[in-house]
C-alpha cells in the first residue's frame, strides 16, 4: 500500500529532526548508563549530552530513559532506539571502509589502540608508515589493558595491540614481535653481579608491579603461580617510568618488559638480573574481531607491521 502525502511529509519531518550528534550522544549515554561518561568519551560537556538526548526524546515523542533511585535505565522505546543506533553506526562504518577502499591508500583513516608499554616502539614504527602513506590519517589510543579490551568490545578501533590477548574464539590474533619480561634491580644491588640465581630469590625481595588490570602484571602472576612462588608485593605503580625510578631508589625489584629499558635514559642505573626461568617469553600481538571487515588501510598497516617490526626487536 502506498503511503499518503501526509504520511510522507510526517516521516520526512521526523527524520529531519534527528541528527547524528543526537544519536551519538544517546548511544554513548545508553552504553555507559551515564551522561557524564558519555560526555568524557565524546569530548563534550555533560549539559551538551543532556541537550542532545532531550532533543532526540522530543523527536521520538516518548521517554528514552527512566530513573530508578540513582540508576538510569532504558525504556522500551529507548531500547529500540539504541538497537537502531547500533545498526546505523555499523552501516556508516561499512560505508567508511568502502569509501576508503575506493580511494585506496591516497586517503584513508587508521584507528589503533595499544597498551601503554607499546609507547616505547609504536610511535617509531608508525613514523615510516606515515611517510609512506601521507594521505592516511592515523589515530593512536594508548591505554591500559582493561580499557583496551573495553574499546575492543565497543568496536572503537581498527586494530588493537597488546601482549596478553583474551582467550576468545571470536578474535583474530597475529604475533609480530617478541616481548621478553626481565627482572630488574638497581645497578648497585648485590644480586646484580651474581649469575644463575634461583627463581626463589624473587620471593625474598620486595617486588614492584604494575596496577591491577595490567597485561604485564597478569603474565607475571601466572608465571609465579606456575612455579609455586608467592612474591612479596611491596608497591603497585601505574606506569613503567614510575617502576624504573622506584627500583633505582631501592624500593624493590621488578619484572618488566625489556622494551621499556631499550629507549630509557635511566637504563644505566638498572641491572637485568640473571635468574633461572627468565626472561618470560611473551609476544606482541595485533588483534581484531574475526567478523570485522578490515579496510584497505588497516590491512596495509597490518602487512607493514609484519614486514618491518623486527627492526624494533630488543635483541638487536
Amino acid at each position: 500500500m502506498k503511503s499518503s502525502l501526509g504520511e510522507i511529509r510526517q516521516r520526512d519531518m521526523f527524520l529531519k529532526s534527528i541528527t547524528l550528534d543526537q544519536l551519538q550522544a544517546f548511544e554513548a549515554a545508553a552504553r555507559h548508563s551515564s551522561f557524564t561518561r558519555a560526555a568524557e568519551e565524546l569530548f563534550v560537556t555533560q549539559p551538551t549530552v543532556s541537550m542532545q538526548v532531550k532533543h532526540l526524546t522530543q523527536a521520538i515523542g516518548m521517554p528514552l530513559f527512566e530513573q530508578v533511585g540513582k540508576r538510569v535505565f532504558l525504556t522500551e522505546a529507548g531500547k529500540e532506539v539504541l538497537s537502531t543506533c547500533q545498526e546505523i553506526f555499523k552501516c556508516l562504518e561499512r560505508l567508511e571502509t568502502t569509501i576508503d577502499d575506493l580511494k585506496g591508500m591516497k586517503q584513508g583513516r587508521l584507528r589503533l589502540a595499544a597498551v601503554t608499554t607499546t609507547k616505547y616502539f609504536i610511535p617509531k614504527l608508525l613514523k615510516p608508515f606515515c611517510e609512506l602513506y601521507p594521505g592516511v590519517s592515523v589515530s593512536l589510543e594508548i591505554t591500559n589493558h582493561e580499557a583496551l579490551l573495553a574499546r575492543l568490545n565497543d568496536n572503537l578501533d581498527d586494530l588493537y595491540i597488546l601482549s596478553c590477548p583474551p582467550e576468545r574464539d571470536d578474535i583474530e590474533a597475529t604475533t609480530f614481535l617478541d616481548n621478553p619480561l626481565v627482572a630488574i634491580a638497581p645497578a648497585n644491588h648485590p644480586l646484580a653481579k651474581q649469575r644463575n640465581l634461583p627463581l626463589e630469590c624473587l620471593a625474598e625481595e620486595p617486588l614492584i608491579v604494575r596496577e591491577e588490570g595490567s597485561g604485564t602484571r597478569k603474565v607475571i602472576q601466572k608465571f609465579f603461580e606456575r612455579h609455586g612462588i608467592s612474591p612479596r608485593i611491596n608497591l603497585e605503580l601505574g606506569s613503567n617510568e614510575a617502576i624504573h625510578q622506584a627500583v633505582i631508589d631501592g624500593l624493590g625489584l621488578s619484572v618488566i618488559s625489556l622494551h621499556t629499558l631499550k629507549f630509557t635514559e635511566v637504563k644505566n642505573q638498572l641491572a637485568i638480573l640473571d635468574i633461572e626461568g627468565l626472561p618470560i617469553r611473551c609476544q606482541w600481538q595485533v588483534i581484531y574481531p574475526k567478523k570485522k571487515q578490515l579496510s584497505i588501510t588497516a590491512t596495509t598497516f597490518l602487512e607493514y607491521l609484519l614486514a618491518t617490526s623486527q627492526q624494533f626487536s630488543v635483541d638487536k
